[in-house]
């Protein structure tokens, strides 16, 4: 214990999906607070980079960009095996729980190699950590440092941004005649994991009109390239005006957006955890997966999920009539929106 109390140099390997990365900022202060004296450099996929930018307890990124291809892929792996080595870190943190991960911090000649025991890694690390079940995301990434008997707190996820983004996101609603302080919400109706974990684009497009009739404010469509589709609909179906964001902006960016809204009403996805640790008021509309799990943490946030006998099953695709997502209608989403909307305009200030 006292050679690990002593580490320089922690290598923390970021996961690859957007919710899951922040997910894991409690878990990274948690090392940051034990190791305050330590250079953290995080390993990650360029997509997710934005979020670990702006991190006070982040020394040092890392890009590992693979690419299509198995002869570009097995490159890239050599380059930063080869980088790592040459970094000569004391610990690896594995939040991701891929085989590859570990392989690379073993390759990579790192002594101390922390990660969940999963995808028949377990040999490759010299402490693995069974994984918890029925608890949070975050709690099980906040266990996973006691596998090295680390004190740890329980906290939310917060995020901050760089400037670069939040002076992007003010120039892309200035653009579309949104200026600073207009009451402004944002709609994201995507779900990248699958349509089992969207809720019905005509419901949105409800809500939409109802923002702009009811409280008369503008309304934002979010999300990335690979929900345009399902943005185009919700705009399509819209009886009023909207204003689609969807695939025309970075992460970075839409972050900075999604901090200047009023209230973010979300599926259970990656946007859905930017929104709560920003801070915005973030409705989270739960059908195939557990909020129990990865539900949205944060002082202002309303999770809505209806108890249905095959829920939480956890697919991408619904064999069956998607009830419990049809189950939540638009009346269930406007209550929790009121109550939102009251509690932050009885806030002081």
């Amino acid at each position: 214990m006292r050679d690990i109390r002593h580490v320089k140099r922690i290598l923390v390997r970021a996961t690859n999906w957007i919710g899951d990365s922040i997910m894991t900022l409690p878990a990274l202060m948690e090392i940051r607070r034990n190791f305050p004296h330590a250079q953290i450099s995080v390993l990650l996929r360029p997509w997710v980079r934005p979020i670990f930018e702006s991190l006070p307890y982040v020394d040092q990124i890392i890009n590992y960009d693979k690419k299509k291809g198995m002869v570009q892929n097995l490159a890239e792996f050599v380059r930063i095996t080869s980088l790592l080595r040459a970094k000569r870190f004391d610990m690896a943190i594995l939040f991701q729980n891929a085989f590859e991960a570990a392989l690379i911090a073993f390759l990579s000649g790192i002594r101390v190699r922390l990660g969940h025991d999963t995808d028949g890694r377990g040999f490759l690390l010299s402490h693995p950590v069974k994984k918890g079940k029925g608890q949070h995301q975050i709690r099980n990434y906040l266990d996973l440092l006691k596998g090295i008997g680390l004190e740890v707190e329980e906290m939310d996820p917060l995020l901050s941004i760089k400037g670069e983004y939040i002076a992007n996101a003010q120039s892309v609603l200035k653009e579309n005649d949104i200026e600073p302080g207009e009451f402004v919400i944002a709609l994201a109706p995507g779900a990248i994991y699958g349509p089992a974990k969207r809720w019905p684009a005509e419901y949105f497009a409800i809500i939409g009109d109802w923002i702009r009739k009811r409280w008369g404010a503008k309304v934002l469509i979010m999300g990335s390239d690979r929900e345009r589709d399902v943005c185009s609909h919700v705009q399509a179906m819209m009886k009023e005006g909207s204003l689609n964001l969807c695939g025309k902006t970075s992460l970075g960016t839409s972050m900075g957006i999604i901090k200047n809204c009023n209230m973010l009403v979300s599926n259970d996805s990656g946007l859905m955890h930017v929104g709560a640790a920003l801070g915005v008021p973030t409705v989270a509309i739960f059908g195939s997966t557990d909020p129990q799990a990865t539900g949205p943490r944060g002082a202002y946030c309303r999770i809505i999920k209806h108890d249905i006998p095959c829920s939480p099953c956890f697919r991408r695709e619904c064999p069956y009539d998607l009830e419990c997502l049809y189950s939540v209608r638009p009346e269930d989403v406007w209550e929790k929106m009121e109550e939102l909307q009251n509690e932050a305009s009885s806030l002081p200030g």
